[in-house]
């Protein structure tokens, strides 16, 4: 577990597909007075006990269904952590998982700090995260909709069988917003998070 702000941390990288070596998966912990965040999704067993020693999980968030899997489980025994998801994928999370979400959403929601975006594009219920920090970040966690590859280069989450004209629309959406702080969930090894540096960088991306 890596510590790459004051109040947040991003796991090591796991590799979902043997076949794709430059394609890797990361999860993030937001550590919070009443109750630490966990944006994604981990199945390792150290970052599970690093989880542990910050302070475990209240929620739990998945940005989409390819997130899960037999940790989702292993996560809410651990920690007795509530599980949110798109109420769209929430039988193939249980599917894939052998546990559905505790909780689901449909449409935009504020959690406390946290702002909840349903976005599809990549898969119907792809969702963004937008955390606006205390010590002063806003964090955008975008899942598999944009991330950077290994080259760095910008690249939209568009697979055989991903909605193209969706996905559009939510790439103009999320350049609408303003974050200090792009981390994807699944893209190339060398870039899980991005800080935004200069004015228009966001767009451009």
């Amino acid at each position: 577990m890596q510590q790459i702000y004051p109040d947040l941390w991003q796991t090591r990288a796991e590799q979902p597909l043997p076949s794709v070596a430059d394609l890797v998966t990361r999860a993030y912990l937001i550590t919070r007075a009443d109750g630490n965040l966990l944006i994604y999704s981990t199945g390792l067993a150290d970052e599970h006990q690093a989880i542990g020693d910050l302070g475990g999980i209240r929620r739990q968030y998945l940005s989409h269904v390819d997130e899960a899997g037999p940790a989702l489980k292993t996560l809410q025994e651990t920690f007795g952590s509530e599980l949110w998801g798109h109420a769209v994928e929430a039988d193939a999370v249980l599917r894939r998982a052998g546990v559905a979400p505790n909780r689901t959403f449909t449409g935009p929601e504020t959690h406390g700090d946290l702002e909840v975006m349903p976005l599809p594009g990549h898969t119907p219920g792809s969702t963004a995260y937008l955390y606006r920090s205390p010590h002063g970040r806003t964090y955008l966690f975008t899942g598999d909709t944009i991330g950077r590859d290994d080259r760095g280069v910008w690249t939209a989450g568009y697979l055989p069988f991903s909605d193209k004209a969706q996905l559009v629309a939510t790439l103009r959406r999320l350049a609408e917003l303003a974050p200090d702080v792009v981390l994807s969930s699944a893209f190339g090894r060398n870039h899980p998070h991005t800080e935004m540096t200069a004015p228009g960088q966001w767009r451009a991306a």
